[in-house]
């Protein structure tokens, strides 16, 4: 062994002893977060990492930035080889790779392939960033230190690439060893030169290589590419189907007291590892409709606020922890762990109070008093989500920005009872369903079936012999528009012989506005009278025109014992004509009708639904579909979905007339949609654009009501 030798070791000893430190650091901040369960099904968790984490399919969905980010993480990995021949260098000089033989050969190409493919990746990104200034890239408290981590990861490559270089030059290299880009830099930069000037450059340039690694990977659990590490893990951990379903609150247990998220406490710790995690990229944030139309909502500024909590409050958790793991005496203890429950000072007990003055000063009382909402979210920001889950969807590292908001909403409603000038009409919405079971004032529960009358459509209390439930929902009962929507799809099941039911007066909004908007309490109630309304007819299936009542149907009701096989009626109309039971007459053209179509956020993003409702109007003679840019996976919400249906829009543009901008402009004079709150906003939208008497707003279901044989 060299003096190098020594040096290394005492060196990377040091190293690895303050990121040790670091990561039992972040990891202990975990732990003060609320448990749960996310390693389950290991076989789905372990594709999902391959697919969404190695692969990267989410981020490739981005056409310019996608290539680039990804080729930097995959050379990163192939990287990984490299630095652990440099870590074996370091220890002793004659130890290496090259007994790995062929394989090695093949490992030496791909590092050279990839130290350019890195090169080019950092110098493309810069230019993103400081030249062309991607909008979602330009945040003034950023710019240094993105500039800093990309300048350190071209020197990390560019220092291998010299190395190896002078090594080819040397004519030092390992047998199995095969560099064409190092052999192209060794005969065209490095020739001519002596071999004691070539030997300098290789261990300056081992030296500047293994000192930027180790101090890079140190400086990675203090910085926002934090994901470097944690990105595969949080992929791993993170829900294997789209997060569609809100967690569930007991509220018949004994010793609770708070509800929803009012500190980084009552997060799981699933949440504080996506604070960790969010890559500061923006993807989020560019595609939420609340930002787009000139909102406060940033999707990605309410993660990395909670990762700001989490770091600044984590420290103080681990001082109350500290003493509490050496307190002399059980009752101090006890006191000392009661205190990182969360629980607000003021519910201290006077033991309580003395532990928490006593451990921290003046200065981190104040930061422990700050208030995550208000302090760090901006709670204007909460209220205009409108749940589309659009953010979610394009994260590359599966944040799960949804439940976080919602569990905020939980605190400001459940426990403030804080709602802003947009969201102060919620009070009434939550006391038109508790009263009469529909969000809408001015309707009376006992007027629910009004809409079936004269019609024949039995309820399940006159007979419960039925092949599907029909599932009319509030707005199908109530509004007048929807109302239409509803009667077409009772006359296509009635067409076709299905054998139906409706409960008539017995149905009770799904709970979807509340739970989508904070007040799981009344959602809680109005899920458990329907779930046992359906299971004393012994429901088994069940139709809705409405994707809100689809999905908590179908994801929210099996939590309390509802378990139904639920559908949408676009899938339920594909079936029935797939099977035979509806006829499409070949006869009744649309004379080559343009329709554009909205997709739904509750049916294609959070239930993966695209598919059905074009495959029933494409059955239709003559009729095309014409595709908006934003469309399927990609789609842009309405601006109905989380309870934002029944809130004031005063801020910037309306998102219901953003979207049917978009629509109008494909020159459809049919814009086809598949859900009743989609109905409402889109006709709407078209109303704004003063085009209500030349373009229709219609449902699946009306379009196909009128091409069937009767």
């Amino acid at each position: 062994m060299e003096v190098k030798n020594y040096l290394f070791l005492m060196l990377m000893a040091i190293a690895g002893g303050v990121f040790a430190r670091s990561a039992a650091r972040l990891l202990q901040y975990l732990s003060f977060a609320k448990p749960e369960i996310r390693w389950d099904n290991i076989p789905a968790r372990i594709k999902q990492t391959l697919l969404v984490g190695f692969a990267q399919t989410k981020i490739l969905r981005d056409k310019v930035a996608g290539p680039i980010h990804a080729g930097i993480f995959w050379g990163f990995l192939i990287l990984l080889a490299a630095a652990t021949e440099s870590v074996l260098e370091g220890i002793h000089p004659a130890l290496g790779l090259n007994f790995l033989g062929p394989i090695y050969s093949v490992m030496s190409i791909l590092i050279d392939i990839f130290c350019l493919m890195i090169i080019a990746g950092t110098m493309m990104s810069l230019w993103r960033r400081y030249v062309s200034k991607i909008k979602r890239l330009q945040v003034e408290a950023e710019k240094v230190e993105a500039a800093m981590i990309l300048l350190t990861i071209f020197s990390i490559v560019t220092s291998l690439l010299f190395q190896n270089s002078a090594r080819v030059a040397m004519d030092a290299d390992f047998s199995w060893a095969v560099r064409p880009v190092s052999s192209f830099i060794a005969q065209t930069l490095f020739s001519g030169f002596s071999y004691g000037t070539l030997h300098f450059i290789f261990e300056a340039c081992w030296w500047i290589h293994i000192i930027l690694i180790l101090g890079f990977t140190n400086y990675l659990p203090y910085s926002k590419h934090l994901h470097v590490l944690t990105s595969i893990p949080n992929v791993f951990f993170s829900k294997i189907t789209y997060p569609n379903v809100l967690e569930k609150i007991d509220f018949e247990q004994d010793n609770i007291t708070r509800f929803g998220i009012n500190d980084i406490e009552d997060f799981s710790w699933k949440t504080i590892l996506d604070g960790y995690t969010c890559t500061h990229c923006g993807r989020c944030t560019s595609v939420c409709p609340a930002n787009t139309t000139g909102k406060v909502l940033d999707p990605r500024e309410i993660i990395v606020q909670i990762h700001h909590r989490t770091m600044e409050k984590g420290p103080l958790q681990s001082k109350i922890a500290d003493y509490a793991l050496n307190a002399s005496r059980q009752e101090r203890k006890q006191a000392a762990e009661h205190i990182l429950t969360g629980i607000s000072t003021a519910e201290y007990t006077e033991l309580e109070q003395e532990i928490f003055t006593e451990v921290l000063n003046e200065q981190e009382q104040s930061i422990w008093n700050k208030k995550l909402i208000g302090d760090y979210v901006n709670p204007d920001a909460l209220w205009q989500c409108t749940t589309c889950g659009a953010c979610m969807q394009e994260c590359p590292v599966n944040i799960e920005h949804v439940p976080a908001i919602v569990g905020m909403r939980r605190s400001m409603v459940m426990m403030e009872s804080a709602f802003n000038e947009e969201s102060a009409i919620l009070p009434d919405i939550y006391g038109n369903m508790e009263n009469n079971s529909v969000p809408w004032g001015g309707f009376s529960e006992s007027d629910r079936a009004a809409w079936a009358e004269g019609t024949g459509i039995k309820t399940a209390a006159e007979d419960a012999d039925m092949e599907v439930l029909f599932w009319v929902g509030c707005a199908g009962s109530f509004d007048d528009r929807a109302k239409k929507i509803t009667l077409a799809f009772a006359e296509l099941m009635t067409l076709a012989g299905i054998n139906f039911r409706i409960l008539g007066t017995e149905e009770r909004c799904t709970g979807d506005p509340a739970r989508r908007s904070g007040n799981e309490y009344l959602a809680d109630m109005l899920t458990k009278m329907n779930v046992e309304t359906l299971n004393m007819y012994n429901v088994k299936n069940i139709v809705t025109t409405c994707p809100h009542c689809f999905n908590t149907l179908k994801n929210d009701y099996p939590q309390f014992g509802g378990n139904y096989e639920v559908s949408h009626h676009s899938q339920y109309i594909r079936s029935l004509v797939s099977s035979g039971r509806l006829h499409i007459d070949k006869n009744s053209g649309v004379s080559k009708e343009a329709i554009a179509y909205h997709d739904s956020c509750y049916l294609g993003r959070y239930n993966d639904e695209y598919e059905a409702p074009r495959a029933t109007l494409t059955n239709i003679p003559g009729l095309e579909i014409l595709e908006v840019e934003r469309s399927e996976s990609r789609g842009f919400c309405c601006g109905a979905g989380g309870a934002r249906m029944f809130m004031e829009e005063h801020i910037g543009e309306r998102v219901n007339v953003n979207r049917t901008n978009e629509l109008l402009a494909t020159g459809a004079d049919t814009i086809a949609v598949n859900c009743p709150f989609c109905t409402t906003m889109i006709t709407d939208g078209v109303k704004a654009a003063e085009k209500i008497d030349s373009v229709r707003v219609r449902d699946i279901s009306e379009i196909i009501l009128d091409v069937v044989k009767k």
